[in-house]
């Protein structure tokens, strides 16, 4: 492809030896994947809360564990039909400015919540301005960053800035757990907004929407690229991408898989584990330290994934990460007892690293089959995500209230995981296309 005589005047502007200097150092892109990791890292505190707050407002509202999981549910759905609209609003705004305002909006949500004193505000604060502030900065922005800045290796930083979510788990769950234990829930929300806001000067100062903002190519790309008009109808174009995806078979398929991830993961552990630890009598500080451990492993699980995903075929990959994870959520009712056994933290490990790795594989099929739409659809793919973990999230607190367990819940996510395994090996692939190494 020919340089645009736009791309050229940027380029002739820079003199040959700020050329020559630029091709011996680190390419920006990898700042600015940095940038977004620490800001997903920042913002992953109010990710941690929600299974934090179950039994401390049951006990101090009285509102039955189905009412505070159905707020949970609406934070869940939102942060997933958020997303599409995010990544296209992206395009037009630029990134900086969607996801600081976003973070604006999640500390509004969350610190306003030490002031409730009725079930609607909880769903208000946190379902509604939680909800949407923390879908557009969702995976969808890690999706945008790897687009624009990278040709090669965005399996690789598809994984990474994955990972950056467990991330911050590992770093709020014990802090947030401690804060609640301690000083009850209220101060634990002050935290999450304190830590939102804390992220919004390092968006703003150092993330850049675009290389051509800064005369550069994308990391691994020959040719300059020049950075797109803004594009005008953000939510139309959102719909219109849908409507495109939805007559495809792939597109179903992806976004059924997806909702089954989301139903076991945020849905089912992130909300439901430590209440049903409690339940079974392991204090809430050490379950909340397990679901960190997790986030260890899911750090080295999803850049592993991303690094398979370079390499191996997705389809195979979504299949055996599937059918792992199904397998290891029939045996969790077994496990769980007062103190922690090393049984439980072999499944803890082991769910660790498989707990987000169907990120990178997901994303490279939506690639693979959309081209430059495929950010926005993998939008409406993590919305059914959400969806997915929305409902478990409600219908796990009504199991609780109408079975006194959760067992059913687990044995109920197993089996759909299975199905999620058949469902991935069904998906085709495009014609010539092959597995990209890195």
């Amino acid at each position: 492809m020919t340089q645009t005589p736009q791309a050229s005047k940027v380029q002739d502007q820079v003199p040959e030896s700020e050329r020559r200097r630029r091709r011996t150092r680190l390419h920006r892109a990898w700042f600015v994947a940095a940038v977004t990791f620490v800001t997903i890292l920042g913002a992953a505190a109010f990710r941690s809360l929600p299974g934090l707050l179950i039994d401390p407002l049951h006990q101090e509202f009285h509102w039955s564990r189905g009412t505070i999981g159905l707020a949970v549910s609406v934070n869940l759905a939102l942060y997933g039909l958020t997303a599409p609209f995010a990544a296209a609003l992206m395009d037009r705004f630029g990134i900086r400015r969607v996801v600081a305002i976003a973070l604006l909006v999640i500390a509004i949500g969350s610190g306003t919540t030490v002031w409730m004193t009725a079930a609607w505000q909880l769903i208000l604060c946190w379902g509604l301005l939680v909800g949407l502030g923390s879908g557009s900065m969702a995976l969808a922005f890690a999706a945008t960053v790897t687009n624009r800045w990278f040709t090669e290796r965005r399996g690789l930083v598809t994984g990474i800035l994955t990972a950056a979510s467990a991330s911050g788990q590992l770093i709020f769950l014990p802090l947030l757990s401690w804060i609640v234990s301690e000083h009850n829930w209220r101060p634990a929300a002050v935290t999450v907004a304190l830590a939102a806001l804390a992220v919004v000067p390092f968006v703003w100062l150092l993330l850049r929407d675009h290389p051509a903002d800064v005369g550069l190519k994308p990391y691994g790309s020959p040719e300059f690229v020049e950075k797109p008009p803004p594009v005008a109808g953000a939510a139309r174009r959102t719909v219109n991408v849908l409507f495109s995806a939805a007559r495809t078979g792939p597109f179903w398929l992806l976004a059924g898989t997806f909702a089954i991830c989301g139903a076991s993961t945020n849905g089912l552990i992130q909300t439901h584990f430590v209440p049903a630890a409690h339940d079974h009598g392991m204090p809430i500080t050490a379950a909340a330290s397990l679901l960190a451990v997790i986030g260890v492993f899911d750090v080295v699980g999803t850049i592993a994934s991303g690094w398979f995903t370079d390499r191996f075929e997705p389809r195979r990959l979504l299949a055996v990460y599937y059918a792992l994870r199904g397998v290891s959520l029939l045996f969790l009712p077994m496990l769980l007892a007062p103190s922690v056994q090393l049984p439980m933290l072999f499944f803890i490990v082991f769910y660790g690293l498989d707990w987000v790795a169907t990120v990178p594989p997901t994303l490279a099929l939506c690639r693979e089959q959309y081209g430059d739409d495929s950010a926005i659809v993998f939008g409406w793919v993590l919305a059914s995500h959400q969806v997915g973990a929305a409902l478990v999230a409600f219908l796990g607190g009504v199991a609780r209230d109408t079975f006194g367990s959760y067992d059913v819940v687990w044995y109920a996510s197993g089996a759909l995981c299975a199905a999620a395994a058949l469902m991935a090996l069904v998906i085709r692939r495009r014609p010539g296309v092959k597995v990209a190494l890195a």
